[in-house]
């Protein structure tokens, strides 16, 4: 697709395909198919995956604003129907949130195994509700979130005093790096007690890149996903790469497994540490089938679902934020005087604060509106044929709610390509998935399970960037120069990184 050889794959495709189709022969007729949502005319074999483009989010929107909010496409040999409005994404996500809570595997997912652990990708099973529940009862329940705010206030903290050094020495600040370097310490000492990387290092930069590798194979238009008859040849090498960065990242969380057991091994006395992966081995050393493990080293899948998600979403959404605040100055000034006359100047923010900043949280909401860090959200499959509006959905489709689409609804939103934090300001609208103009992160019983750790670090993390610091674009740079265009991912990143110089107030 992306190669120069990418015409004569594609020739080897429509080979399969055709022989696939002769020898499973054509169900069904055109009379007694279920009525299907309007969409464009499906080329023969291939359908409509000529129109997804490098930006799906992007080409999806731009055919629904000719085929409607409830939307199908053919996209090899797999039925699409994409939602692309917030009263249709209600029917999804709500109404019928049960019939379409499965997944659509993506072939690249498969590597390692990895779907047949995985919380993201599990279907809505006793094996998935039981990691649903240890999430939400051990690691993002109040109680627990509340027990860990004097780790959250350390590692902003020290994200404070590592943009200080900068500011002193006059040097910009990668403010996504800086940003994913504090989410994952975070994230790895309510896990591990340790941090895994430094901000400023090499190793830091390295597993950013490593998170992101991940997220980009995964959202990736594959060939294998369209044509299944393709997977044992995994043609674009999507599995083969996804696998090696698996390896990479199971590495880690197998040495801190290892060092862990070991140390409990030596003890003479059952006193372990109070983070999270003693409370997951206490739980699973004995009974790990209860997640559907083969083994207890098969937590490490488990790791790796919150470790890639929870990086990378806190991470983009800070970028996003500074980087429509520095395009928007008045809305920058704006966000700093609310913190100025709201909290002490040279107090660090504590997460009790943030109620008391409502541009701040409009901020943030507008954040996602604009750059929602799953802009298709993960791909769902229904169960059986379900109705929406008089049309069918049909069993084993595919379902993308297209959230990037809905947050710059032009009927919802006025100015919806403007960044504009001031129509949140005396709203209700809230993006914990019961209002569904803004669901950034989801709805329904899929809701990202780390939303609640998400709304303290950003909120947090953002306003300790404004309240200590004055911010300027790198090198001269003017707001109207800025590149705000993006990569497509299983998430949405900021293609070029934002480069900001912080200036100490």
């Amino acid at each position: 697709m992306e190669n120069s050889n990418s015409s004569l794959l594609l020739l080897f495709c429509f080979i399969c395909t055709f022989i696939y189709f002769l020898a499973s022969g054509r169900r069904g007729s055109r009379s007694g198919s279920p009525k299907l949502p309007p969409g464009p005319i499906p080329l023969p074999l291939v359908g409509n995956l000529f129109k997804l483009g490098n930006k799906p989010h992007e080409a999806l929107t731009e055919l629904a604003k000719a085929y409607g909010p409830v939307m199908t496409l053919k996209l090899g040999c797999l039925t699409t129907v994409v939602i692309s409005s917030s009263s249709m994404a209600k029917e999804v996500l709500r109404k019928n949130d049960q019939a379409l809570s499965a997944r659509t595997i993506p072939d690249s997912v498969r590597a390692c195994n990895h779907h047949q652990v995985s919380m993201v990708w599990l279907p809505p099973s006793l094996q998935w509700r039981n990691l649903r529940k240890f999430c939400n009862t051990e690691i993002f329940s109040s109680k627990k979130l509340d027990s860990m705010q004097g780790l959250r206030c350390q590692k902003v903290e020290e994200l404070v005093a590592y943009v200080h050094n900068n500011s002193r020495a006059g040097r910009a600040v990668n403010i996504g790096l800086a940003a994913s370097v504090t989410s994952l310490n975070l994230l790895s000492n309510t896990f591990f007690s340790v941090d895994l990387v430094h901000l400023g290092s090499d190793s830091a930069q390295d597993f950013k890149t490593l998170i992101w590798a991940v997220m980009e194979e995964v959202g990736r238009p594959n060939l294998a996903d369209y044509f299944p008859i393709l997977r044992w040849i995994d043609p674009q090498g999507v599995k083969r790469r996804l696998s090696s960065h698996f390896q990479r990242l199971f590495e880690i969380f197998d040495e801190m497994i290892d060092q862990r057991l070991q140390l409990r091994a030596s003890l003479t006395s059952p006193t372990y540490n109070s983070d999270v992966l003693d409370v997951l081995l206490n739980h699973t050393i004995d009974n790990y089938s209860e997640f559907g493990w083969k083994s207890p080293t098969d937590l490490r899948n488990f790791l790796l679902d919150l470790f890639v998600a929870g990086t990378d979403t806190t991470s983009s959404t800070l970028e996003w934020a500074m980087a429509e605040l520095l395009r928007k100055p008045e809305a920058l000034v704006k966000a700093r005087m609310e913190l100025e006359e709201t909290i002490q100047k040279g107090k660090s923010i504590e997460e009790s604060d943030i109620v008391r900043l409502p541009y701040l949280q409009a901020v943030v909401k507008e954040t996602f509106r604009l750059h929602p860090p799953a802009p298709l959200l993960v791909p769902r499959r229904s169960d059986i044929d379900v109705e929406i509006c008089g049309f069918t959905v049909p069993k084993d489709a595919q379902v993308l709610v297209n959230v990037w689409a809905i947050g710059r609804d032009p009927t919802k939103w006025e100015n919806p390509h403007c960044f504009s934090p001031d129509r949140f300001l005396n709203s209700a609208i809230g993006f914990n998935g019961q209002d569904f103009d803004l669901i950034p992160l989801g709805a329904g019983r899929r809701i990202c399970p780390g939303l609640p750790l998400a709304f303290r670090m950003v909120h947090s993390m953002l306003a300790s960037l404004l309240h200590s610091f004055d911010w300027k674009l790198e090198d001269g740079t003017t707001p109207e120069q800025m590149d705000m265009d993006d990569c497509f991912g299983l998430t949405l990143q900021k293609a070029e990184p934002l480069m900001a110089v912080p200036v100490h107030v």
